[in-house]
C-alpha cells in the first residue's frame, strides 16, 4: 500500500505543470569563482539553510556557467549553459564520504523532484512554504550533488526571458524586452523562464554526457567546499536516466582513460565507482515487450489495468514496434554511429519508431526560497524544449546503452538496476531482461546467480535481488516509478549497500572479491516472479491551482470565476480539509494567505 500522507505530499510537489507567479529578484550574496583554466567558465554559488537542518551540515546552491563553444556537442553550442546545482554535505563525516550525483529523467525533468520527494534531506510540506526532515535521506551516507540538466530544465537556463502563463489553458507567452508586465490573478501569472528556444538545449543523451563532463571538470576542480578524502564519484539516475546514466558514465570513463594515456592533455580524472539506475528505461528493444504483461496480470499482483482485448492489441503491436526500432538502429549504425543526432534521415526514422511505439511547484517558487538558492528565474518541473530536442532525433529507440553498461562493468564500475514492481513507465520485467542482456566478463556468473530476498530490516523484506559481483538487478516490492518516495528505507539500504561493496540482499557480505572464486553470488529463488494479492488503492483527490488538471470541471469554473475558496493553492473542500487539516485551519484562522508566491 502507498502510505496516504506520503502520497499526497508527493502529489503536491510532483505536479507536471510548470510554475510561476512573478519575476524573481536579482540574486544577492553570491560568490563568484572565475575558472583558473580560463575560457570564461565560472561558478556562482551561495551557502543556504534550506532543506538540511542537521547542525553543522552545510549545503550550497548555484551555477556552473559554460560560455558558447565550451562543449563539443554534435550540433554545436552557440549558446551559454547555466547548469544549476544543489550540493549537500553528508550528515556524518563528509570529508570521508563519497559523492553521488542525482539526476531525474524525462527527458527534461528537474532533479528537484528527486531532492524534495525521494532521497533529499527534506520533504516539502502541503503548505508549499516549509519543509520537514527526511529520515532516509541519501546524504546520511554520501555527499549529494543534485543537477538540473539538460539546460532549460528546472532552474538551469541558457538565457532568461520574461513570460506569462495562463494556468487555465497552459499557454506560455514569451514577452519582448520592452513589454511591460501585465497584472496577475489566480490563473494568469508572470515570471521568468529560460529562453524556451528548442535549438538551445542538448540533442540526445550523448551530447548531454559531453556537457555534463564539462560541468564536472569545472565543479570538481574549482568548487572549494568539496575536498574529500574519499574521491569516489557515483551517479544515480532515474527513468530516462536509464539513458543519461550509461551515456554519461561511459563517456566520463573514456575521457578518464584518454587523460591517463596522454591522448587528452588536460583534465580531472573522475574516480567513478557506482552507476545506480532507478526505474531505468534503458533499451526500448529489450524492454518494450514487457509493457503488455505489466498492464495485464503479469505485474506480480494479478492487477488488470486493461481488459483482455486491449492487452491482445498491445501484444500484437510489439513485432512492428521492434521492427521499427531495429530499422532506426540499422540506419544510425551507418550514418550516425555516435548517436549525435547529426543526420536528418536517421532522425526521422528513429523519431517515427518512437512515435509509433508510445502512442513541488509551490515551495520552489516562494520568493524567499528562490532568494536563498540564489536563482534568477522561476522553477519549472519539466522542460518541453529539452524533451522535444531529445525526441526529435529519436534518442529513445537508439541503442548503445546496454553496451555502455558492459563497458563500465568490465572497467570495474558497479552497476545496480533498481525497479519498482508497481511501475508501468519502465516495468520491472524489462529491467530483468536488460540485466541478462549485458555482455561483460561476468555474464556467465550472473546467469548462474539466483534471486535473494532483500532484508530491509529485521521485520520487512523489501524485494528480490539477483547479484553477481558488480552487477545487481532489484525488484522492489510495492514501489512505483519514484522508488525512494514509495519505499524510502529499502531504497536507502540498496543505495548504501551498493556504494560500500556489500551484498544488496543483507548488507553483511563483501562484494569486493577480485577473482572468480571470491566473487559474491546471490542464492535463493530461480526467478523473480513472486505473486501478491491484487493491488488496490483508494486515495482522495484534491484540486491544486497550479495544476488545474488535478481539478474537476466545477472546481476549475469556481477558480476562474473567483468563487472558489483557495488556501495555499489548495481549493478548500471536504477532501483537502481531510487531507491537510492543519493547512486549512491555519488559513481560516487568518494566519496564512496565497500571496508572496513566485512561480
Amino acid at each position: 500500500m502507498f502510505p496516504s500522507a506520503r502520497s499526497t505530499a508527493i502529489a503536491l510537489l510532483a505536479l507536471a505543470a510548470p510554475s510561476l507567479a512573478q519575476v524573481p529578484s536579482e540574486p544577492a550574496g553570491l560568490k563568484v569563482l572565475e575558472s583558473r583554466f580560463g575560457d570564461g567558465v565560472k561558478i556562482t554559488y551561495k551557502e543556504n539553510k534550506l532543506c538540511e537542518t542537521t547542525p553543522d551540515v552545510k549545503s550550497y546552491s548555484g551555477y556552473v556557467y559554460l560560455p558558447p563553444g565550451t562543449a563539443d556537442l554534435g550540433q554545436g553550442q552557440d549558446y551559454p549553459i547555466n547548469t544549476f546545482f544543489w550540493f549537500f554535505e553528508a550528515r556524518d563525516d563528509p570529508a570521508n564520504a563519497p559523492l553521488t550525483i542525482w539526476l531525474n529523467g524525462g527527458p527534461g525533468s528537474s532533479s528537484m523532484y528527486g531532492l524534495l520527494e525521494e532521497n533529499g534531506p527534506c520533504y516539502a510540506n502541503p503548505d508549499s512554504n516549509s519543509t520537514r526532515p527526511a529520515e532516509w535521506s541519501w546524504n546520511r551516507a554520501s555527499n549529494m550533488l543534485y543537477l538540473d540538466q539538460p539546460v532549460q530544465v528546472g532552474f538551469s537556463y541558457d538565457t532568461l526571458a520574461n513570460v506569462t502563463r495562463n494556468l487555465a489553458t497552459g499557454q506560455v507567452t514569451v514577452l519582448n524586452d520592452t513589454t511591460p508586465l501585465p497584472e496577475q490573478n489566480t490563473t494568469f501569472l508572470t515570471g521568468t523562464y529560460p529562453s524556451r528556444n528548442p535549438n538551445t538545449t542538448f540533442f540526445g543523451s550523448v551530447n548531454g554526457a559531453v556537457a555534463a563532463w564539462e560541468f564536472a571538470q569545472a565543479w570538481f576542480q574549482e568548487f572549494p567546499h568539496i575536498v574529500p578524502n574519499d574521491t569516489r564519484i557515483s551517479l544515480a539516475a532515474q527513468s530516462y536516466g536509464g539513458r543519461y546514466g550509461p551515456a554519461m558514465m561511459a563517456f566520463w570513463e573514456e575521457q578518464n582513460q584518454k587523460i591517463e594515456n596522454g591522448t587528452l592533455k588536460e583534465g580531472y580524472v573522475m574516480h567513478l565507482d557506482t552507476l545506480l539506475l532507478i526505474s531505468g528505461c534503458i533499451d526500448r528493444y529489450i524492454q518494450f515487450p514487457y509493457y503488455p504483461q505489466q498492464a495485464y496480470k503479469g505485474n506480480g499482483y494479478g492487477f488488470e489495468a486493461v481488459n483482455e482485448t486491449i492487452y491482445n492489441g498491445m501484444v500484437a503491436a510489439v513485432p512492428e514496434c521492434l521492427e521499427r526500432i531495429q530499422n532506426c538502429r540499422d540506419a544510425a549504425a551507418v550514418s550516425d554511429p555516435e548517436n549525435l543526432g547529426i543526420d536528418a534521415g536517421v532522425n526521422r526514422i528513429c523519431e517515427g519508431a518512437e512515435t509509433f511505439c508510445r502512442n513541488n511547484i509551490g515551495y520552489l517558487n516562494r520568493e524567499w526560497v528562490q532568494a536563498e538558492l540564489g536563482v534568477p528565474l522561476n522553477w519549472t518541473g519539466s522542460s518541453p524544449q529539452s524533451s522535444t530536442a531529445y525526441r526529435s532525433i529519436g534518442d529513445y529507440p537508439r541503442d548503445g546503452w546496454v553496451e555502455d553498461l558492459g563497458f563500465l562493468l568490465d572497467n570495474g564500475i558497479k552497476v545496480s538496476l533498481v525497479y519498482g514492481d508497481l511501475d508501468f513507465a519502465c516495468p520491472w520485467g524489462g529491467g530483468d531482461a536488460v540485466a541478462k542482456a549485458i555482455n561483460w566478463t561476468g555474464s556467465a556468473g550472473y546467469a548462474s546467480a539466483q534471486y535473494a530476498e532483500i532484508q530491509t530490516n529485521d521485520s520487512y523484506v523489501g524485494g528480490l535481488v539477483r547479484q553477481y559481483g558488480n552487477l545487481s538487478y532489484i525488484r522492489t516490492y510495492q514501489a512505483g516509478h519514484a522508488i525512494p518516495a514509495y519505499q524510502p528505507e529499502t531504497a536507502f539500504k540498496i543505495f548504501t549497500r551498493a556504494l560500500f561493496n556489500l551484498d544488496i540482499a543483507t548488507g553483511t557480505e563483501s562484494t569486493a572479491g577480485t577473482d572468480e572464486e571470491s566473487t559474491y553470488i546471490s542464492t535463493g529463488r530461480p526467478d523473480p516472479n513472486v505473486q501478491f494479492e491484487a493491488y488496490t488503492s483508494e486515495r482522495l483527490t484534491f484540486c491544486y491551482t497550479w495544476d488545474l488538471g488535478s481539478c474537476t470541471e466545477d472546481q476549475v469554473d469556481a477558480v476562474l470565476d473567483g468563487s472558489a475558496e483557495i488556501c495555499q493553492y489548495l481549493v478548500v473542500d471536504a477532501n483537502s480539509t481531510q487531507l491537510f487539516p492543519e493547512v486549512i485551519a491555519e488559513c481560516r484562522g487568518g494566519n496564512a494567505s496565497i500571496s508572496g508566491i513566485h512561480y
